[in-house]
């Protein structure tokens, strides 16, 4: 997984100066990346309340009431 550069403790003031342009686009290209994926992943809980399903005991039961959120989910986006 990707994350944006973090700054480190007790590192000096001449290398952050330095790494600073690299680390601010890297930073950049990874959020352009992962704010797509994160709206698509709040829109489907938003819509199909899907953290109910953690409640669901057996494991066939569960992944068929997760497919089938999903699905009437994008089948509703579409109409």
């Amino acid at each position: 997984m990707f994350t944006p550069v973090k700054a480190v403790k007790g590192e000096s003031q001449e290398i952050r100066n330095r790494d600073k342009v690299s680390n601010d686009l890297y930073s950049t290209a990874v959020s352009r990346i992962r704010q797509p994926i994160e709206s698509l992943f709040n829109w489907l809980i938003e819509k199909t309340n899907i953290q109910r399903a953690c409640k669901v005991r057996s494991t066939k039961r569960l992944l068929g009431q997760l497919f089938g959120k999903i699905a009437a989910a994008f089948i509703n986006l579409i109409f």
